[in-house]
């Protein structure tokens, strides 16, 4: 890998290891079961999780057990600087939403119990109030947040009768960027980048997704394990940063 090519240091004089300052500001919403303000850098992202008491019809036709979590995601109009179409507007869910919203739903749903949400839908709404790139990696992270907010308090209240949440997820971009594999990327950055990956994990490390492909040049395996690396050690730091915004929550 050509490490000559681009500083060592980037525009806003982060490392190339180095986490976007990451900031989560609690309930938010307050009609939701949870929410919350997830901002990594310039990019920030209200998460909101509301409960309806019935599954998808689908569920019912298949007479499936359990409860289910799934996701929609929207660019506010304002988000950036030429204005986004609603989808209202347009008629339609744009594919790049309809794509992002459903890694939304499964990176949830991978750590949580189904079963224990008994007849129940999770709704998550992730909106995007400023994007400068990793939209849909900020959307994971914070709607977990809210995920973990809204069923500490429906057990609390007895709605729920056991702890769905199996564990914890986060989500992050990396991507190579003048020859050099850096760990999230801004709006710039991205433009640029000669390949770029979006990767879900759990806290203890396994993956769920990863999105990635080259954007101008092919990538070698060995490149791809060390961005995986990067993006683990990136996810590491999001989820403690998730715990420690939990700590005092309500």
């Amino acid at each position: 890998m050509n490490t000559d090519a681009v500083p060592e240091t980037r525009a806003d004089g982060r490392a190339d290891d180095e986490l976007r300052p990451v900031s989560f500001t609690l309930d938010v919403a307050p009609a939701s079961a949870g929410s919350v303000l997830v901002a990594l850098g310039r990019t920030r992202v209200i998460c909101a999780v509301s409960l309806e008491n019935a599954v998808p019809r689908w569920m019912r036709m298949q007479q499936v057990a359990g409860g289910w979590l799934t996701a929609e995601y929207a660019m506010l109009p304002y988000a950036t600087e030429a204005r986004t179409s609603r989808a209202s507007s347009l008629g339609r869910i744009g594919g790049r939403a309809h794509e992002i919203q459903r890694m939304i739903g499964r990176a949830l749903r991978a750590v949580t119990d189904l079963a224990a949400l008994g007849p129940r839908t999770l709704w998550v709404d992730c909106d995007v109030l400023e994007a400068d790139g990793g939209t849909r990696t900020a959307a994971v992270t914070g709607a977990w947040v809210a995920l973990r907010l809204a069923t500490r308090r429906l057990l609390r209240d007895g709605t729920l009768g056991s702890d769905p949440v199996r564990g914890a997820v986060a989500a992050v971009s990396v991507g190579r960027v003048g020859g050099r594999a850096r760990l999230d990327l801004c709006y710039a950055e991205d433009a640029s980048a000669e390949v770029d990956l979006n990767v879900a994990m759990t806290d203890t490390g396994n993956l769920i997704e990863v999105q990635g492909a080259a954007e101008r040049a092919a990538f070698s395996r060995t490149e791809l394990e060390a961005m995986l690396d990067l993006a683990e050690r990136g996810v590491a730091r999001l989820t403690a940063a998730q715990a420690r915004a939990l700590a005092d929550a309500s």
